[in-house]
């Protein structure tokens, strides 16, 4: 049989993410082959990611990123089972290295993202090794990415709840687009503005009104007009333009911007919090 060095460890761990033990086992398992040992590891991934596949993977670490020129954002959500996983610096700077991927290929989706390849492996088989030596279900839940013209991230303390906001134009000042990021995070608007709310929320707004209208008792004849203004009540307090400004409840998230530019907007927002 082959020696196995420590050098031919080192190799095998840095090709796979594996544990030194279970690399030394691998090599040892393949005689010193080395691209049977990379086989034997992604086997023995795929074997405890079926195993765990039923398993709920509630934590985790969102990473949201921008480009250089802030032109590209992107957020990304990797989960796993538990905390302590959650917390590994190794799990965490992979998370990292799934938004700079992202960042540089600029994948249209999550399922584009998981095929990206890096050095000749894809990102889907790279979880499915590491989910092999950290014995734990991980899976990418979560990647959307957003161009325009000024894109700014916010993470919330832990790691647990991630923003981007896309803007129509360059600011100059970065907290005005941080804030404004940040009442994504704190209010979970549901679209930017009025015109945005799908049709269905709407009509099943418009319902709900009804229904809470003809409970009190109100006159048939006086129900649409009630229910369409407790809608008018959802706009302001769930989209996001429309909202209270978090640090200045007079006045809305488009007085706000306005008061830095008046042509200053929000073109797009993607916000992901784990186990909400």
């Amino acid at each position: 049989m082959s020696k196995v060095t420590a050098a031919d460890v080192s190799k095998l761990r840095k090709s796979t993410g594996a544990g030194m033990m279970d690399c030394k086992n691998a090599l040892v398992e393949a005689e010193g082959d080395f691209d049977k040992a990379v086989e034997i590891i992604r086997k023995k991934g795929q074997a405890v990611a079926n195993k765990r596949a039923d398993r709920e993977a509630t934590e985790g670490c969102v990473v949201a990123k921008t480009a250089s020129d802030n032109k590209r954002g992107v957020v990304v959500a990797l989960n796993c089972e538990t905390d302590f996983v959650a917390k590994n610096d190794d799990f965490v700077a992979f998370a990292n290295q799934l938004a700079d991927l992202a960042i540089a290929n600029k994948p249209a989706s999550k399922d584009e993202l998981l095929s990206i390849t890096v050095d000749g492996r894809s990102v889907s088989d790279i979880i499915t090794e590491k989910i092999g030596s950290i014995g734990e279900k991980i899976e990418l839940s979560f990647y959307e990415n957003i161009d325009s013209e000024y894109v700014i991230p916010y993470i919330h303390l832990g790691s647990k709840l991630g923003t981007i906001v896309g803007f129509n134009k360059e600011i100059a000042d970065e907290q005005v687009a941080k804030d404004v990021a940040m009442q994504v995070a704190a209010m979970n608007p549901v679209a930017i503005d009025k015109g945005d709310v799908p049709q269905d929320v709407i009509n099943k707004e418009i319902e709900i009104g009804k229904e809470q209208a003809k409970q009190e008792g109100k006159p048939e004849n006086l129900l649409e007009k009630i229910a369409m203004g407790k809608l008018n009540k959802f706009y302001k307090e769930n989209t996001l333009l429309n909202q209270a400004f978090i640090k200045d409840q007079k006045i809305s998230v488009t007085d706000y911007l306005k008061g830095v530019d008046k042509d200053l907007t929000v073109t797009k927002f993607y916000r992901i919090g784990l186990a909400e």
